[in-house]
């Protein structure tokens, strides 16, 4: 942060040197006098967004912005003339970093029950990294960041471990009938989980720009289980080989007796193209994704917008929002007590999912408990 001396002016702006940091309060102990005509220095990748009495006016862009009767609707020349076009409104202004902010990691601290189809009640530990973009700045502050003065990766990264592995706990119960198949679905899994979690992210103003899952290990007993069990495999192995061994026999002896030995050929001729026709069904074109395509999008519609708009021009929604209705996430407008969709009190915060089998608390929207396996 940077101020100027001179009476009339003062510049607000941030540098993060750590590169870890999400959001820089100014101040950042209490609120501080902003003045008439202070200058707002807003960065590429940054976002800036001014509060006053505890609510969210508005957010800036990046560039250089005055902050005059047009940008604070409170400050007035009635109120600035008696200090001396000094403004005696104390506010806040909240930096938010809008990169990309990579390598965060995931994993389970304790085991989560999973309900194999063929090993019965197995607990998995899983980890991964994910990286994290902010899209909503003020929906953001009012839903993780709250007063804090400065607020990290390394605060926000423990609670959305929570909420990955709850879902990955989810996407397993309903996409994996047994860890015996898992190997080779690693991206699938990925994917789906990916998926599975942009809405969880929306609510906190948050982009889940990428996740992977890295190991899924079972306990040592049930890793010995699996490998028992792979060795009985061997004798499936054996018998491709007889069958492999006779085919090439019968190839032998096709190019070695005329007529009949003719029509065996032929049948074996009749017989590859199929085969390789079952090969390239089996094998699937590997999807191009990004995570980054610079289009931004209307938070109600998801119809592609312009950058720099205030309103969409589908539905007419407010491209910023300040909260989101916990209950069915409904958008809704400033200083709402009540969603507009479901009636929900927006003051009232869901508490955690008791499991009724085991009595152990899970995130609202969990669907198998994380200690039992049990479908909620």
């Amino acid at each position: 942060m940077g101020k100027d001396n001179v009476i009339f002016l003062e510049v607000l702006e941030w540098f993060d040197l750590t590169g870890k940091e999400i959001v820089f309060r100014i101040p950042q102990k209490g609120s501080g006098e902003i003045k008439f005509g202070a200058q707002l220095v807003v960065r590429e990748s940054q976002a800036a967004v001014l509060f006053y009495q505890g609510k969210a006016f508005d957010a800036f862009e990046p560039g250089r912005h005055t902050l005059t009767t047009a940008n604070i609707p409170v400050l007035t020349k009635i109120l600035s003339i008696p200090w001396g076009m000094t403004s005696p409104l104390r506010a806040e202004v909240y930096f938010v970093n809008m990169k990309i902010f990579p390598n965060l990691k995931w994993g389970t601290r304790d085991p989560v029950a999973f309900r194999d189809s063929e090993l019965g009640l197995v607990r998995l530990r899983a980890f991964g990294v994910f990286d994290i973009r902010v899209v909503q700045p003020v929906l953001f502050i009012n839903r993780l960041v709250g007063t804090q003065g400065i607020y990290t990766t390394n605060d926000i990264e423990e609670y959305l471990n929570r909420v990955i592995v709850s879902r990955f706990n989810d996407h397993l119960g309903e996409k994996l009938d047994t860890i015996l198949n898992l190997p080779g679905t690693y991206d699938k899994l990925s994917d789906g989980l990916l998926k599975r979690l942009e809405e969880d992210f929306s609510h906190f103003g948050l982009v889940l720009a990428n996740l992977y899952i890295n190991s899924v290990t079972p306990p040592p007993e049930v890793q010995k289980a699996i490998d028992d069990k792979s060795k009985l495999h061997v004798f499936d192995d054996l018998d491709r080989l007889f069958k492999m061994k006779a085919a090439m026999a019968m190839e032998k002896a096709a190019e070695t007796q005329g007529e009949a030995g003719a029509g065996m050929g032929m049948g074996f001729g009749l017989m590859i193209p199929a085969m390789f026709a079952e090969m390239m069904k089996n094998q699937k074109s590997p999807e191009q994704t990004s995570s980054e395509t610079g289009e931004t999008k209307c938070p109600e519609c998801h119809h592609p917008v312009s950058k720099d708009a205030r309103f969409c021009p589908h539905c007419g929604h407010q491209i910023l929002i300040l909260q989101q209705c916990h209950k069915c996430g409904k958008n809704l407008p400033s200083h709402a007590k009540f969603c507009l969709r479901c009636g929900a009190d927006v003051e009232d915060t869901p508490s955690e999912k008791k499991c009724p089998h085991c009595g152990e608390l899970n995130l609202p929207e969990s669907v198998y408990c994380n200690h039992c396996g049990q479908k909620l």
